[in-house]
């Protein structure tokens, strides 16, 4: 793995991170979709995620994630069209999702 590679698998695992920092400060699904400020953090951290798979894309990486394309459509959306983001989804992908490639990524490190 090179440094570029690296690089951007911290920044995702720094973004899961903040992602379970913000999840902390609020309880359930409600309080979630009530919340701007929680929503636009969330998005902002799984856009940057998404980004990061984008440039390991774009470097032809041998990285291999699991739902890395699933990941980069995520991001296109939060990015292109914001308006048709389901906050059941996003909530789905935080609970479901995002500890499972908080595991794959930490392992990717280890290597």
């Amino acid at each position: 793995m090179n440094l570029d590679e690296r690089k951007l698998l911290k920044d995702i695992l720094i973004s899961i991170n903040n992602i379970d920092e913000i999840k902390k400060q609020f309880k359930g699904f409600d309080e979630y979709k009530k919340s701007i400020t929680f929503r636009s953090a969330i998005e902002r951290q799984l856009a940057i995620i998404g980004e990061a798979m984008v440039q390991l894309k774009n470097l032809k990486s041998k990285i291999e994630v699991i739902n890395s394309k699933q990941i980069i459509t995520l991001r296109n959306r939060l990015v292109h069209a914001y308006d048709s983001i389901n906050d059941e989804i996003i909530w789905g992908i935080l609970i479901r999702h995002i500890p499972e490639l908080k595991k794959e990524v930490k392992e990717l490190l280890k290597k």
